[in-house]
């Protein structure tokens, strides 16, 4: 077998890894059409965790449908991806969404433009989004 099946290890330091990568969301439209949209995101222990707008198809498919599935992949050979399938819980709490928007700014962008990310999106009408794993997909070196 020319890849690997990443262990738990693996799997946290690939989702973790730096420059990050975005997540391909993976929702479900209420007429059972499916919907798929980058996001950037952040793991919380097991969770994986990102922002959104309330309105948006995402926010909107997630509330008809709590689960989602999260694929993370480096396009990069010799090419590895994490596919995180699970429920999600959403909270409109501010603070949260203050330290989230905050943490998801600075991962991506860097700690001066972190914070003013943080605070041009913990605004009501955003939402902070959370998916606990039920199944994790992985491997490693698919080219090696």
């Amino acid at each position: 077998m020319p890849y690997h099946v990443m262990s738990d290890e693996e799997v946290r330091a690939f989702l973790d890894s730096t420059p990050p990568h975005t997540g391909k969301l993976a929702t479900v439209r209420p007429d059972g059409r499916p919907h798929v949209v980058p996001v950037w995101y952040v793991r919380d222990g097991e969770d994986l965790v990102w922002t959104t707008g309330a309105e948006s198809v995402k926010a909107r498919n997630l509330r008809h449908q709590p689960w989602a599935a999260l694929c993370v992949d480096d396009e990069r050979p010799p090419f590895s991806f994490v596919t995180a399938q699970g429920p999600v819980t959403i909270e409109e709490d501010l603070d949260a969404l203050l330290h989230w928007a905050t943490v998801l700014g600075t991962r991506y962008m860097g700690a001066e433009q972190g914070e003013e990310f943080g605070r041009r999106n913990a605004v009501p009408g955003e939402l902070v989004v959370r998916l606990r794993p039920a199944s994790i997909t992985s491997a490693a070196d698919m080219a090696d």
